[in-house]
């Protein structure tokens, strides 16, 4: 796992299997792009569990991203951002700072 600070956002790069250290709540005041490196099995159900942290993330008015490629968006609800690159998230990122800033 690799932890990186930006200057808007934290990206989290994992690179195996296992998020035994990983505590996401060190992180809920920072925009978070969790990203899974090809090398990286993780199912759909797996990711799905990340649905209730980008809940809280939300409440916080903070943003976490997913970004993991071959993954369908489309199973997943709309709570969770999902995006197959960094460039996407970082994007995803930006609309959801307009979205706070217009009061949505």
């Amino acid at each position: 796992m690799k932890v990186l600070k930006k200057d808007s956002y934290t990206l989290i790069t994992i690179e195996k299997v296992g998020l035994k250290n990983l505590d996401i709540n060190d992180f809920i005041s920072d925009h978070v792009i969790l990203e899974f490196s090809d090398n990286v099995n993780i199912q759909k159900s797996e990711i799905s569990l990340f649905l209730k942290i980008a809940t809280d993330f939300k409440t916080n008015g903070m943003s976490f991203v997913v970004v993991k490629s071959g993954i369908d968006i489309d199973d997943f609800p709309e709570s969770l951002n999902i995006a197959p690159t960094i460039q996407e998230a970082e994007d995803i990122l930006e609309m959801e700072a307009i979205e706070r800033d217009l009061g949505f």
